[in-house]
């Protein structure tokens, strides 16, 4: 079909009876699935077309409805100050914002708010609906020119139930790419999707930041601005049933409880009294009250349908099933119509299709031919939930005699063995229900789900996770849940883990007094909270461990000595995560010197710890500068992994790939520059086909932290993108640092606490690389995102955090005068680094013209030297910055000016012999043999004697 509007021409295919159209921006489809969103442009929000204020007091529950926008905005003016402030501010053209809080914190009616706002201020207001996998009703053609508007503000709610391929292609659309000022709101109640999504956003050319709604509790005055918000929700209330003069509803005394920081609880509390007050009645005042209040009204309204059929009214569910199919749908969600009549059959309830009518009638979906649209809000659907289940003590609100079994027939598995694909919602609910201070007889029926199938707190992902660790549940249900906890770890569960884990310690240590089990309690922690990203809680945690393992191996170390020299290896790796170097080499060289004795009397049990406690131990020997010390040590770890590696590659070759990233370090320390690349690239080899074959069980606690994961795999990439570069293969090392980058983001946005310091780095690097190699506007935006990650990671740690800070603006400066053309011309060796100062061959002046050493003058090589050493400082500081690597990484010696440091180049001391008379490079070695193609004389020094 095509339509022609004035000054424009609109062409929309229809296919399977779905009609859209938009003007002024891109329509993205799947060809078997419509829209991947719909825009639309902004209205004000309002009840069901012809419905009324009856329609909403029937159900009082539609009143609190977000949808609807029953109240007017009150309070919130600093969010309102701010987001007015990023609208109206500079920064780049196009800005995005994620706003995050949980339910009931009031985002949606602040977005709808501030969306009026900038209507009114001249903007053009466009809202995004994700649309695949629904039907959707056709919202007919969409005028979302911008002709004449001060900019665009696009608002996107649940953004964080956006797949990012889906909210990328929403950034892609030409309508955010005009020369107008564009805003886009993201609102969400998690922030963990969003390290991804601003990743997406900055590829997209966006300025991005992110702001959490605080709660009503963290400002001053919040009574006074409570009884403020529950008097504006009482007049609206009161309004919709008709009362002319509500003041004589005074505000409860109870809004100062800590249940009233939310602005649902005060909306809740206004409409309650305000209802009780039509009917004569007494309002309760605490949150339990309100909701069960507030559901005796649905069900009133429920009786009030089903008795209404006599009078020819199309509704024919009795309350009685109206509520469990109310429960149901909390439970699972909204879904389609297929799945939504497999449901209630698999339920035994009778002609669900009526059922499924009905229950819309009550419960209008929010994407049109969907059905089982739960019951808002979310924390209403909860209660119903735990008033429901048996065992509660809420007088006047009889549980339901199917409550108990709907939630075993819901979240048990198929006959294929897999879980609902709602599984997250339902023990997420349940957990909520069951938290403390809320429903507590909840929690047996929590426990009846996890007993009959532990592993479906795993299936159900790490939010649920951390959900049930909240919950007060019979440590038997915890243990049965840990049984299944992979022994590793796993990227997108160990915060779930963790949390698990910690709670579950404490009842571990409770039951117990031996002490040696004190000990394996505390290292296990110590690992899941390394895994976790709580370095230094880790560091606590092992460093508990190994006290009581040293006080048990003093009394008897044949029992003792290899538990305490796994605990050191295991402290080391802590350590060094904390970056604690000292503590780590200590911990290292301890239990290196323990694996050595036992694995001289039993190499096939010990010579794995004996090998990771080398690999440790070097690690710490070359952070301290010892680098041929630091080589030697790692070298011996790599032989004993790679005759491991032999034997059972599937186990040890993750050891041996550890052990020559090391190497590839500790050479490029000693500027053995194609050792490392070579040592770099067998790493990531290993570790790529490692990862792609997937975790194996640990053969021992001594190969436990050894398995490597796609974490592993970034960080070698990073590695080896460095070493890349240095060989002056730039598109390799380019491709390298992009893969790394990738697969960090991927992990950050799972768990931003372990991934994002590292992801931060990895960026940095790229950036700087990609300003150099004149991809501008993409180094912009890499450093941009390094530079956000560093601000929020140093708001919370700024010793930790000032220095990659400093670093990621330092490359974001780079970036910006590189794409601006702004930059100074920067001498030649800040880029060529490796090919200039590590050669005796050539000179590469300012105007890139190149000289052969010997055919120099030694009056202009002595010129040169001496420019050169004059330039010490300025030069070292722009190889540092430049580079993103330490100065001890640029080789230079502890309490080493930096004009001794560059001296002792190979450019320097061919430039001296040059300006002495002398052939720049020498016919012979300090060896005593002639430097020829292919020797390597490295470890040559004035006075060594070679047999």
């Amino acid at each position: 079909m095509s339509r022609t509007r004035t000054g424009s021409r609109q062409v929309i295919r229809v296919e399977n009876g779905f009609g859209y159209g938009v003007v002024g921006a891109d329509l993205h489809v799947f060809p078997d699935r419509g829209p991947i969103y719909l825009l639309s442009e902004y209205g004000p929000a309002s009840v069901p077309a012809g419905q009324d204020a009856a329609w909403l007091t029937a159900q009082p529950s539609r009143l609190l409805n977000a949808r609807f926008q029953v109240v007017d905005f009150t309070g919130r003016d600093r969010e309102r100050t701010a987001l007015a402030a990023w609208r109206d501010g500079g920064g780049p053209r196009l800005s995005a914002t994620w706003l995050h809080g949980p339910g009931g914190q009031g985002k949606t009616r602040l977005a709808a708010q501030f969306a009026a706002d900038s209507a009114a201020a001249g903007w053009k207001v466009v809202t995004a609906a994700h649309g695949s996998g629904t039907i959707q009703s056709p919202p007919g053609s969409q005028d979302l020119r911008i002709d004449g508007a001060s900019g665009l503000l696009l608002i996107v709610d649940y953004a964080d139930r956006w797949p990012l391929s889906h909210l990328t292609w929403l950034f892609s659309n030409q309508l955010l790419h005009r020369s107008l000022p564009t805003r886009v709101l993201l609102l969400a109640r998690s922030v963990a999707p969003w390290p991804a999504v601003r990743s997406a956003l900055e590829e997209a050319g966006a300025g991005t930041g992110d702001s959490a709604l605080p709660p009503l509790d963290e400002r001053g005055g919040e009574l006074e601005e409570r009884r403020a918000m529950f008097a504006v929700a009482r007049d609206r209330f009161a309004a919709c049933y008709g009362l002319a003069d509500a003041t004589a509803i005074e505000p409860p005394d109870h809004l100062s409880g800590p249940d009233f920081g939310l602005v649902l609880a005060l909306h809740m509390a206004a409409l309650v009294a305000v209802d009780a007050h039509t009917r004569g009645s007494r309002p309760p005042k605490d949150m339990a009250g309100l909701s069960a209040y507030l559901l005796d009204r649905e069900r009133r309204h429920w009786t009030r349908l089903h008795e209404n059929r006599l009078e020819g009214l199309d509704y024919a569910t009795a309350p009685s099933v109206m509520g469990h199919v109310v429960f149901t749908a909390a439970l699972t969600g909204a879904t389609s119509y297929a799945d939504g009549t497999a449901l209630l059959n698999a339920l035994s309830l009778e002609h669900p299709g009526r059922l499924l009518a009905d229950h819309t009638t009550c419960y209008p979906a929010q994407e049109p031919g969907a059905v089982l649209e739960p019951l808002y809000p979310d924390r209403l659907a909860e209660d119903f939930l735990a008033l429901s289940l048996p065992g509660h003590e809420a007088t006047g609100y009889p549980a339901a005699p199917w409550a108990a079994d709907t939630v075993g027939v819901l979240t048990a598995r198929d006959g294929e063995g897999a879980p609902p694909g709602y599984a997250a919602r339902a023990l997420t609910f349940l957990a909520s229900a069951a938290a403390p201070h809320r429903w507590p007889h909840t929690v047996r029926h929590l426990e009846a789900v996890l007993r009959g199938d532990p592993a479906l707190a795993l299936a159900a992902g790490g939010a649920a996770l951390s959900a049930l660790a909240a919950v007060d549940l019979d440590p038997a249900v915890l243990e049965a849940i840990d049984a299944h906890l992979p022994q590793h770890g796993q990227v997108d569960l160990d915060a779930g883990i963790d949390a698990l884990t910690r709670r579950l310690t404490g009842h571990r240590l409770a039951a117990t007094d031996d002490p040696a089990e004190h000990a394996r309690l505390h290292q296990n922690l110590g690992f899941r909270m390394t895994r976790a990203g709580h370095r230094e809680d880790a560091v606590a945690a092992t460093e508990q461990a190994v006290g009581i393992l040293r006080r048990l191996a003093a009394a008897d170390p044949a029992v003792y000595e290899p538990e305490l020299a796994t605990a050191l290896a295991q402290l080391s790796e802590c350590a060094v995560r904390a970056d604690r170097t000292w503590a780590s080499r200590r911990a290292a060289e301890e239990a290196v010197g323990i694996f050595r004795g036992l694995a001289a009397t039993d190499p096939a049990a010990y010579e794995p710890g004996l090998a990771l406690s080398l690999s440790h131990l070097g690690h710490g020997m070359s952070q301290e500068r010892r680098q041929e010390e630091a080589l030697s040590t790692v070298q011996r770890a790599m032989g004993i992994f790679q005759r491991l590696a032999v034997i059972d590659p599937a186990v040890y070759e993750p050891g041996l790939a550890m052990t020559l990233a090391q190497a590839a370090v500790c050479s490029w320390r000693l500027r053995r520059w194609a050792d490392a690349l070579t040592s770099a690239e067998r790493s990531v080899e290993i570790i790529r086909r490692r990862v792609a074959a997937g975790p194996v069980s640990p053969a021992s606690g001594f190969t436990r932290s050894m398995t490597v994961e796609e974490s592993d795999l970034a960080v070698a990439l990073g590695n080896l993108g460095f070493f890349l570069w240095g060989a002056r293969r730039r598109d390799d090392a380019l491709a390298a640092l992009r893969e790394a980058a990738g697969i960090e983001r991927r992990l950050a946005a799972v768990h931003p606490a372990a991934h994002e310091p590292s992801l931060a780095g990895t960026l940095t690097n790229l950036g700087t690389y990609l300003a150099l190699s004149g991809h501008g506007a993409e180094a912009l935006a890499v450093t941009g995102e390094a530079v956000e990650i560093c601000r929020r990671l140093a708001a919370g740690s700024a010793a930790e955090f000032e220095e990659p800070l400093r670093k990621a603006r330092k490359a974001h400066e780079t970036a910006q005068d590189r794409l601006t053309g702004e930059a100074p011309r920067s001498w030649t060796l800040e880029e060529h680094y490796v090919t200039l100062l590590n050669q005796d061959e050539v000179w590469q002046d300012a105007q890139d013209r190149r000289h052969r050493l010997d055919d120099m003058e030694p009056r202009y090589c002595g010129n040169v030297l001496r420019f050169l050493l004059r330039q010490a400082d300025d030069l070292f500081g722009a190889l540092v910055d430049g580079l993103a690597v330490s100065p001890e990484a640029l080789g230079r010696w502890e309490g080493e000016d930096t004009e001794a440091w560059l001296a002792r180049q190979p450019l320097a001391v061919a430039l001296r012999r040059r300006s002495e008379g002398k052939p720049a490079r020498p016919g012979l070695c300090y060896c005593g043999y002639p430097i020829q193609p292919g020797w390597n004389h490295d470890h040559c020094y004035p006075g060594i004697i070679v047999d």
